[in-house]
């Protein structure tokens, strides 16, 4: 069983039979089907089917020569809005089946940004043409086993606008670091060793997340699980139309990024408003857009 199945509104499924009923229900009852028919094994197929707002179950697997559909894995996805980063991607196959994950160096966060790619069919058919399948936008999301709710941090506008001017002073510097500006180097030492001696003074009186205000850091030794930390731009709440559970969708920024997530309201702590912070465990997902 797929362990962020709950995120899109199955946490009920627990039987093998059960699954396999929504998977028959996916291929006979689909949203979307993606063919590539020049695949060296068969005709490679991704089945996907809306049970929400964007997010449901997609199927993936291959017709043998009797035309006869195996099914090979699935999985929960859900899309997100928006072009999330149009750096270039570098998309690699996972070792035990046809499915991909996707990497993105995004200077914003500071690490290499690690998806599960939702959309393989069209990856592969754009691949057979010949072209560079990984040198597109992508839009990346998240499905989240846990969450809670923090209130924001106090800050005022002024404040906002310097760390914000900072930021972006940083991601120049990183840029032109990788790229072996000495000084740029130096400046990012200097930096860090400040922020480092600010922590050690205030740690001593005041709570970590009051002092940090996002983060976007890697989770476990999953390489596309992350552990987020962001102010609610935006939310959502609607029902799962199969099993009526509901959803909770929301747009975070954290890292100077924004991007959307997925949870089942039975596993968000507190109540989710705009201006407040969500704190949890996502699995990333990207769609690269073709």
């Amino acid at each position: 069983m797929h362990s962020y199945l709950k995120a899109v509104g199955f946490s009920q499924i627990t039987r093998r039979s059960e699954i396999k009923e929504i998977i028959r229900d996916v291929i006979a009852n689909y949203d979307e089907k993606v063919c590539v028919e020049n695949h060296p094994e068969g005709i490679f197929v991704q089945f996907s089917k809306n049970y929400g707002c964007d997010c449901g179950i997609s199927v993936c697997g291959q017709y043998d020569e009797n035309g006869e559909f195996h099914v090979e894995y699935y999985f929960p996805f859900f899309r997100g809005t928006g072009i999330t980063s149009r750096e270039k991607v570098t998309v690699e196959r996972h070792a035990e089946k046809e499915s991909y994950a996707g990497a993105c160096d995004d200077l914003r966060i500071g690490v290499t940004m690690i998806f599960y790619l939702q959309n393989p069919a069209e990856y592969m058919q754009e691949k057979c043409r010949g072209m560079d399948p990984g040198d597109r936008p992508v839009t990346v999301s998240g499905l989240a086993s846990e969450g809670k709710i923090l209130f924001p941090l106090q800050k005022d506008k002024e404040a906002v606008k310097v760390e914000r001017e900072l930021a972006k002073n940083r991601t120049n510097l990183i840029a032109a670091a990788r790229n072996g500006d000495e000084e740029a180097m130096e400046s990012l030492t200097m930096e860090d060793m400040d922020t480092y001696s600010m922590i050690s003074q205030r740690i001593v009186t005041d709570d970590v997340l009051t002092i940090v205000d996002s983060y976007f850091m890697p989770y476990g030794i999953e390489c596309d699980q992350y552990n987020v930390l962001g102010e609610i731009l935006d939310i959502m709440k609607f029902k799962n139309i199969l099993t009526g559970e509901e959803i909770c969708q929301m747009t975070i920024e954290s890292n100077d990024m924004q991007f959307d997530i997925c949870i089942n309201s039975k596993d968000l702590l507190g109540e989710p408003a705009v201006g407040r912070r969500f704190k949890g465990t996502i699995w990333l997902q990207g769609q690269l857009h073709y």
